[in-house]
Formats: C-alpha cells, structure tokens, sequence
C-alpha cells in the first residue's frame, strides 16, 4: 500500500466547524492531512472564533495569526517551522495569491520543495497597487495549480495572465444528513430568512423593501452581523415591519441547521458593486439542502449555484422580489416541487463529500 500523501493546508476558513467536513473527507481518502488555522477570524461581523466540530483523521493545528482582520496583511506566527517539521509532499494555500499569507507560505513551500495550490472566489478583474501586484504576479508564476471557486472566477485568473493547470471546486459543500428537511411545520406565519453579513452589498435592504408590500402575516428573520444593522433596524422601523422582523445575533455554525427549520424560504438578494459581486452564497445550499424554496437575485455566481432548485429576481427589485415571495406564499405545492429540485440539486453538486474527492483528484495529478 503506497505511503499517504502530505498535505498541509493553511487555511483560515476552516475556524468554521461545518466547513470541517470537508477536511474529515479529504483525511478518509488516504492523506495525511495537517491544517493551520489561527485562534479567530476578525472581520466586520465582529470575531469568529475557532470551532472544533469534525477533527477526525487529521490534525488542527492552531498558530497565532499577525494582523489578524487584515485581509491583505495577516500572515502566520511559526509556519516555517510547521513546514519544515511536517515536510508535507503538497502546500495547499487557502489564501488569495494578492495577500501576504499567500506569498508566506508559498515561500516557505518552495524551500521544502513541496507542489502548491492556491484556492480564489475573485470574480472580479481587479488591479492592485505595488507590493500587491508583485505578489500576486509572483504567486501566478510560481504555483503548480489553482483552485477555483466558479467558472467565472478561473476566467479572471486566466485573463490576469496565469497559464498553469486549474480546477473548478466549489471549496465548500455542505452535508445532507447534517442540513435535511424539517420533519414537520409547526403553525406560524409565512417566514422569510435571510443569513449572512449584514453589509450594504448583500441587499437586505431591499428584501426588506419587497416584505413591505406583502401581507401583514409575512414575517422576516435576519440572522447575521455587521456594520448596516442599525440601518436595517431603522428601515424596518420606517417601513412599519418592527413587529414582523427579528433579527438574531450570531450562533455557532453547528447550530445553524435548525435554524433553517424556522423558516419558509430563504432569500439571497445580493448587489453587484464595482468592487464585488457574489461569489458563490454558502448559504443556498444549505437552505436547498434544507429542503427549503431559496429565491437569489442574478448577482454574479448566484444563478449558477440555485440552477433549477430556485427562483432568479433581478438584483435590486423589490417589486420582482415581492412577487416573487407572494407566490411561493400562496402556493405550497410549488415550495414543495423547488425545495425537493433544491435537495437534489445538492446532492449532485454541493456535498463536503464530492469536493473533497475533487479536491484530493487533485491532489493526486500532482503527485503524479
């Protein structure tokens, strides 16, 4: 039996305990998995801590993170000496080549002679000023393989110029069994959700708008945090919705499966900015795993992730958003018909299970 493959991930992400399944996968296929992640995330939701939710078969390895918040600053505290003590066959950088962790960790994998991979959701062609753009090309030139997010994002890649192998992965799934239908549906009002950063660019503004001109018995629930809340609070106080929506701090992230079972649909109502457009919404399928009728507005990787198991608005209509959410209301056989497309949509495309077996494919071309 031929002796595993080494891998060491860095990958600040996976402070999340559901994106851990993936890691237990890619463990199960025969790698010797070993995953840097620094004690918390700080972003303008506040701090994330680390969680351990799926820690079978691999090691977490925690190391103090410099600059911790900084997107394009932040860099680890000890990863030569993790290198060069776990000698890893595989470097696989869960960074985006323009920030100095990225161009950390390829360094010191150049120095062990490890292959490396890069992971990007850009879809977005951006430009980045001196030193960025140096480490960026640096990083472009010099990795073996790049994941990417979607297709749109390996079509900004190639058109920046890098020219080596690529695969399209979502880099995180969802489990099935974890995320799966609520048993029943206890007697409540008709429950809009919506989950996730509560920033400008994630229109919740305007899905607020659109539950304006629906019936009184139509209630929202946000879960989420970040800058725009008392914003959206004050909205939804003009608009004469305090009683109808609710919005709730932070949890866990294994505590978010239930959580979908409070809800009728899901809405991801995104805005496309100069400098962003949604680059996959993680939380769609977790809603269509859920069994749930998701509707998304047509921001950039959106309709490609719902495909057949949602509705598609255009961004920034509240009016096509009202509509659309009156009909879902009105008509529970076709919220059945979407939320079983959803499902199934899930488990053909979306599982923790199938990305780490495309992950770990990978893996293997290069040690070949």
């Amino acid at each position: 039996m031929p002796a595993p493959i080494r891998v060491l991930m860095i990958s600040k992400a996976v402070i999340v305990g559901i994106y851990q399944r993936k890691l237990e996968h890619i463990a199960a296929a025969g790698v010797d998995l070993r995953v840097v992640v620094p004690p918390y995330w700080q972003d303008e939701r506040g701090i994330t801590p680390l969680e351990r939710a799926y820690t079978e078969g691999y090691q977490l390895d925690v190391r103090p993170m410099r600059l911790n918040g900084n997107f394009h600053l932040h860099f680890y505290a000890g990863l030569r000496r993790v290198m060069h003590t776990f000698q890893p066959h595989i470097v696989h950088i869960d960074e985006e080549p323009y920030n100095l962790a990225a161009w950390q960790a390829l360094w010191w994998a150049r120095r062990i002679h490890a292959k490396t991979l890069f992971f990007s959701w850009q879809n977005i062609t951006r430009t980045y000023p001196p030193p960025f753009s140096w480490g960026e090309r640096w990083v472009l030139n010099q990795v073996d393989h790049a994941l990417m997010g979607t297709d749109s994002a390996a079509a900004v890649w190639r058109e920046k110029g890098y020219t080596r192998p690529l695969t399209v992965i979502p880099q995180f799934g969802t489990d099935p069994d974890l995320f799966h239908p609520a048993p029943t549906r206890p007697d409540r009002p008709f429950t809009v959700g919506y989950i996730g950063r509560l920033v400008e660019e994630k229109g919740v503004q305007v899905l607020l708008d659109a539950v304006a001109q629906l019936p009184d018995a139509v209630c929202v629930r946000v879960l989420g945090g970040g800058p725009q809340r008392a914003a959206l609070e004050a909205q939804a106080q003009q608009l004469g919705l305090a009683d109808r929506v609710t919005f709730d701090a932070q949890i866990p992230s294994t505590a978010i499966p239930p959580y979908y079972h409070k809800l009728d649909a899901l809405v991801l109502p995104s805005l496309t900015r100069p400098n962003w457009k949604e680059q996959f919404g993680r939380v769609l399928v977790e809603a269509m795993a859920s069994g749930l009728p998701v509707i998304g507005s047509d921001s950039g990787a959106i309709p490609g992730v719902i495909g057949d198991g949602g509705v598609i608005v255009p961004e920034g209509d509240g009016q096509a958003l009202a509509a659309a959410l009156r009909t879902l209301m009105d008509d529970p056989v076709q919220r059945a018909t979407l939320g079983k497309r959803g499902r199934q949509r899930v488990i053909d495309h979306f599982t923790h299970e199938q990305v780490a077996a495309d992950t770990v494919a990978v893996y293997r071309a290069l040690m070949n």
